[in-house]
């Protein structure tokens, strides 16, 4: 055993042991229990980050720890590989995105490989070959001809930057989730997946997902927003037409005075066309169409409008109401048409006072008399209706039903259900992406390819335009071809999918990988899915988890997949955080960049001093980075891992910290150190497996610290994936066995040395899955030859050895002794209630008499009153 513990010779030669005995690699077994391990994949930027060490540790540490205790486990890695990131990169470069992207993956691989994570490589993907996205353009026809893929012209975000359509959910206050610029309103023909349909059973299966954390389902409970109303129609004046609006708040109905569209709705150029209004609005549209009017910020500016020089009738006061565009009217809720009562609703009250539009006072306070009601403020709370013709002088509450009763009676609206989320847009005006699988023809309209010529392939030998535009729909070779209806001369269609759609099955491919006559094996998905653990970021809930829901929803309804909810338990770990670094004159450092003299930091490039700021997410753009290359070679993987897991529970943020690195290299050194002192006595010894009457007070405590730990750990990686305090369990153990000085411990017929060797072995064991390479040279150290410890079944312990104390119980029935038992003295009182209730001569003097309740004293006695 080498003296000195040194990673850069131990982790080759593990990862070269693993890789040659195909140690991970998964087939189907249906006599084993399966477990599927999954995390989200990454973008090959060209290097990995300290979010995805700590992302890719959590998982492979649960994926180590269920395949020693005898699961079947699948554990994939593959690539988001399509996006704009690898455009911006190859024109800054000036590549092309497929030669960067290919380059980066080998270079993550290698990095992924150097961690010593537990991937079975040869179900490795890339969605941005034709193999994978030859299937995603297939189910896409599928999609269309179910009717559930569908083009329309519309107002959709446009980023500007970015050159292309945002999905709703891509959009964050305003601005665009990848370049963080505000995102307008353009109008465009786009295609929508109509995710639309499944709106209700996405929400109500957000209760039928415990494995989830309760953040992650508020969030998509909340995004799908369901909201209970009543759809009313308002006729337009002097046409046929009318304005649908929905409605929480049908209750004021006769208090609405004006109607307020979202400056892009469909109607307002209709309305206002061949008005003096015409032009007033186009310049309102083309104002709107660059302001950020999200829902967050509507509460936040000035409500204004443009009269659009139409006017419509409420349908039960038949008064003429005037049809405004306003800035606070909103396509992504209801119809994108506000039936504006300003007596009761306050965004309302502001626009009709700046208007000097009317005021009708509706619900009144029981208490209140109407003249002071809506003076200075807009009243939304209950009370009693006036100026409602046949519905004054009752409940608001109780108006709603009969309004509701009333409208769809006479024909002028019904109860309805409305829904914030809106079908998905997924084109993309952009190169690196999947090739929308359609063909446009002038006399059969537009056509799928036939299946036959899937893929359409992306060429990708090609050089971008400037400013980011797509070269598609210049590129002859691409767009020319035959209509396979017709065979005429026809049109491709020149948009790619939004990247979020290969995301959204990927984990189904992952099964069967090279499968070449469908999306994937069907038998194998059977035996694979749903996912048992994903893990990832929580900034993924209403984007990537949701559309994956959406995504196997439709798969299930094509009878692909038998089950409906892809991931049966998702974690989502926090961030790894860092103080930033600011020089005054060369703004936010590098970590290297800055140089330490009395705990003050100086600019190395300046040598002014630095300021160091809040702790925060790690993040390329303020340097507050931490590149792991530089950590492998001066520590190895190992302590990388080790830290990771140590610093912080996987759900909470992780905050970085240098000496905490250092301190898990030395503690891994300790045990070194430990089992190198020790291995001459304890190599030629068999693990101890005998009675505790047989040990000496030191060795009895070792042996039962050792299977207290053993159980520890157990549950911590179990029940909560706590890491942290599985490996304070093990140090607490490791520290025993310092303090012991086990030097001088008898080893008189290898009792002493076999439970010394059970402690060793169990500590690194339970390490295994967290310090791999490290585990793997100890115990091959110790001399066993059975193989990889990633299949050495995971170390149980012996009930009797959990034991430390015990004290003695009575126990009494209506006062009187009726037993005594014995129980451990760390015994909760539920553990004592239920040991006294099965003890025989408690049992026959109950006689199956109703127990009115059970008084407990811990550590004395318990008393059964019938």
């Amino acid at each position: 055993m080498n003296k000195r513990y040194d990673p850069k010779k131990i982790e080759p030669k593990w990862q070269a042991h693993w890789t040659e005995n195909n140690q991970f690699k998964a087939t189907e077994d249906t006599s084993k229990k399966k477990y599927y391990l999954l995390e989200m994949f990454p973008y090959p930027s060209g290097k990995i980050h300290m979010g995805h060490v700590r992302n890719y540790t959590i998982g492979d540490v649960i994926a180590r720890y269920k395949a020693m205790k005898g699961f079947n486990v699948l554990h994939p890695m593959g690539w988001d590989a399509f996006g704009m990131p690898a455009e911006n990169a190859a024109i800054a470069n000036n590549t092309q995105p497929a030669a960067w992207t290919y380059e980066n993956i080998e270079a993550m691989k290698h990095q992924l490989k150097q961690l010593g994570f537990s991937y079975d490589w040869d179900r490795e993907i890339a969605t941005c070959t034709p193999d994978y996205y030859r299937w995603e353009q297939w189910l896409f026809i599928q999609m269309f001809k179910q009717g559930i893929a569908y083009r329309k012209e519309s107002y959709v975000n446009w980023c500007d930057p970015c050159q292309t359509v945002l999905a709703n959910e891509q959009v964050e206050n305003g601005d665009c989730w990848r370049c963080g610029k505000p995102v307008r309103q353009k109008k465009l023909s786009q295609w929508f997946f109509k995710i639309t349909d499944f709106a209700q059973d996405l929400l109500d299966h957000c209760d039928q997902l415990p494995g989830w954390p309760d953040k992650v389902t508020t969030m998509q409970k909340n995004w799908i927003g369901r909201s209970t109303g009543a759809e009313i129609n308002f006729a337009i004046e002097n046409s046929d037409h009318v304005i649908t609006v929905f409605t929480t708040r049908h209750d004021t109905v006769l208090g609405a005075t004006f109607m307020c569209l979202a400056p892009e709705h469909p109607m307002v150029e209709s309305l206002s066309k061949g008005t003096p209004q015409e032009s007033v609005i186009v310049e309102f549209q083309e104002r709107m169409a660059k302001e950020n009017r999200s829902s967050q910020n509507i509460e936040d500016y000035e409500k204004e409008g443009v009269f659009t020089g139409a006017w419509c009738i409420n349908p039960l006061t038949n008064r003429r109401m005037p049809v405004y565009a306003a800035n606070f009217a909103l396509m992504e809720y209801g119809t994108g048409a506000v039936m504006s009562v300003p007596a009761h609703d306050q965004r309302d009250f502001e626009f009709a006072k700046k208007y000097e539009l009317d005021i009708i006072v509706v619900i009144k306070p029981e208490d209140q008399d109407i003249k002071n009601v809506a003076v200075t403020e807009a009243y939304t709370g209950p009370g009693i209706m006036v100026n409602s013709l046949q519905f004054d002088g009752i409940g608001n509450k109780e108006a709603q039903k009969k309004i509701a009763a009333f409208l769809e009676k006479e024909n002028l609206g019904k109860q309805a259900i409305s829904y914030r989320l809106r079908d998905w847009g997924i084109s993309r005006q952009r190169f690196w992406g999947t090739p929308v699988p359609m063909i446009h023809c002038e006399d059969c309209g537009i056509v799928p390819v036939a299946e036959e010529d899937l893929p359409v392939v992306l060429p990708e030998n090609i050089d971008l335009l400037e400013g980011g535009s797509s070269p598609l729909s210049r590129l002859a070779s691409f767009v020319n071809t035959t209509c396979p209806q017709c065979g005429k001369p026809a049109k491709r269609e020149t948009d790619t999918m939004d990247t979020f759609v290969e995301s959204s099955w990927y984990f189904e491919r992952y099964c069967s990988p090279t499968c070449d006559s469908a999306m994937f094996d069907k038998q194998a998905v059977d035996y694979w899915m749903p996912v048992d653990q994903y893990i990832g970021g929580v900034e993924h809930a209403v984007l990537h988890l949701l559309y994956s829901r959406y995504f196997t929803r439709v798969l299930h309804d094509l009878q692909m997949v038998k089950y409906k909810e892809p991931f049966t338990r998702l974690l989502t770990q926090g961030m790894v955080c860092k103080e930033t670094l600011s020089c005054p004159e060369h703004g936010f450092l590098f970590p290297e960049e800055a140089r330490v003299e009395n705990d003050t930091y100086y600019c190395t490039k300046c040598g002014s001093k630095v300021s160091v700021g809040r702790v925060e997410k790690m993040s390329k753009s303020k340097k507050n980075v931490i590149d792991p290359n530089i950590l492998l070679e001066k520590y190895g993987a190992d302590t990388v891992r080790l830290f990771c897991l140590f610093a912080a529970p996987p759900e909470r943020d992780l905050e970085w910290n240098e000496q905490s690195v250092d301190g898990s290299f030395r503690f891994l050194n300790r045990i070194w150190r430990l089992v190198q002192d020790l291995l001459e006595k304890i190599k030629p010894a068999a693990p101890y497996d005998g009675g505790l009457n047989e040990l000496d007070d030191d060795l009895k405590k070792l042996f039962q610290k050792t299977h207290l730990t053993i159980k520890k750990v157990s549950k911590d990686i179990d029940e909560r994936f706590h890491f942290n305090t599985a490996i304070s369990a093990v140090m607490e153990l490791v520290n025993l066995m310092y303090i012991m000085d086990l030097n001088t411990t008898p080893l008189s017929n290898n009792i002493g040395a076999g439970v010394i060797r059970t402690a060793v072995e169990s500590i690194i064991l339970l390490l295994s899955p967290i310090v791999p390479h490290f585990a793997e040279e100890l115990w091959e150290t110790l001399g066993n030859k059975s193989g990889s410890l990633a299949a050495t079944p995971w170390p149980s312990f012996r009930e009797d050895a959990l034991i430390t104390d015990t004290c003695l119980i009575v126990a009494q029935v209506n006062g009187k002794l009726r037993g005594k038992f014995n129980i451990d003295t760390t015994a909760d009182d539920e553990t004592i209630k239920k040991k006294a209730l099965a003890d025989e001569n408690v049992m026959r003097f109950i006689n199956d008499r109703p127990i009115k309740k059970v008084i407990v004293i811990k550590k004395k006695l318990v008393n059964i009153v019938i």
